[in-house]
């Protein structure tokens, strides 16, 4: 049925390839560019703002306790819904303000009854899909009034998912600077990727500084979506995949890499909070979008699947480097 297919259908046909006949794409995606990348990411500033909920998370009914870079926070709404960020201990004895009761706008310790309120918080911005804070002292630089939000669709279904990994934000980030793994490593869902450019390794103009490349997402074992897309790092902690051409054009995939801080063990803890923004010009997209209270399990759930694979090579890219500064460590004693 291939050549009879009518090639204005954004469901397409896919060739039979067993997984292990694909183009190797190793010699592509060398380390030293993927390095490079990712030091430029890390060049732009932050304005020390940090992601950390989706903004449906927080609630004007109750608290959300969460960590950013070893400090804990908690987050409600006012009674008009305005985000408010304070500090995640209570300022009288170090009651956990994430188990206090959300009053008249201010957020009541439930150990004395302590009543914290808009003077104690910390800058916060809803961005309507994702909930910010701005650490000064965690991030070092210089404050900006607001963090540095990506374009999205006007008229997009949103969902937000949430998972933690044990590795710094640059494994995140780097994950997604390698856009050569998506067909290896996630062949349930990407199949035909071919880079079509990538920026050089050193100085890059910040247009050119994108990673472009062709890609058809797998609906069913032989129908999927083609379509073109880019990659850009906004700010150190940020990623967007935005597609450029084919079905669902100006959708954009959002990852963002927050440091929670050290974990029991020791070793940092990362969480990727990915925010999906799908959109389309077909007449249809109407019932999506009516129907979003629906879709955002699913499109949670097929982001959660593809971040718990991506979480592994994260996470082994700081075990490596964890192993390498150990080595390093013990020849410097001996």
């Amino acid at each position: 049925m291939a050549p009879r297919w009518p090639r204005d259908w954004p469901l397409q046909p896919i060739p039979r390839l067993p997984w292990a006949r694909q183009e190797p794409t190793y010699r592509d995606a060398r380390p030293s560019l993927i390095e490079a990348a990712l030091k430029r990411a890390e060049a732009r500033p932050s304005g020390n703002w940090y992601v950390f909920a989706g903004a449906r998370d927080v609630r004007a009914d109750r608290p959300y306790g969460f960590s950013v870079a070893g400090t804990e926070l908690v987050a409600w709404r006012d009674s008009a819904g305005k985000l408010l960020v304070a500090p995640g201990a209570c300022p009288h004895l170090g009651a956990p303000l994430a188990l206090g009761r959300v009053d008249d706008g201010g957020l009541r310790c439930r150990w004395h009854g302590l009543r914290v309120d808009e003077r104690s918080c910390l800058p916060a911005f809803d961005d309507g899909v994702l909930a910010w804070v701005r650490l000064d002292r965690a991030g070092g630089e210089e404050p900006l009034a607001a963090p540095v939000v990506v374009e999205r669709p006007a008229a997009g279904v949103d969902s937000v998912a949430q998972l933690v990994g044990v590795c710094e934000p640059r494994d995140v980030i780097a994950n997604r600077l390698d856009p050569w793994h998506g067909s290896w490593f996630h062949p349930y869902s990407f199949t035909r990727l071919s880079v079509l450019s990538a920026p050089a390794e050193g100085e890059v103009a910040e247009a050119d500084d994108r990673f472009a490349v062709s890609v058809t997402f797998r609906v069913t074992p032989a129908l999927g979506v083609p379509v073109t897309a880019e990659f850009t790092c906004p700010e150190p902690r940020t990623i967007v995949m935005r597609i450029t051409g084919g079905e669902g054009a100006g959708s954009v995939v959002e990852t963002h890499a927050t440091p929670l801080g050290p974990g029991a063990d020791g070793r940092p803890r990362t969480a990727v909070i990915e925010a999906v923004v799908a959109a389309s010009d077909r007449p249809g997209f109407r019932l999506a979008r009516a129907a979003a209270p629906l879709l955002r399990p699913v499109m949670r759930h097929a982001a959660a699947r593809l971040w718990r694979d991506d979480l592994a090579y994260a996470e082994r890219r700081y075990q490596l480097r964890a192993r390498d500064w150990a080595t390093r460590s013990d020849a410097g004693h001996t």
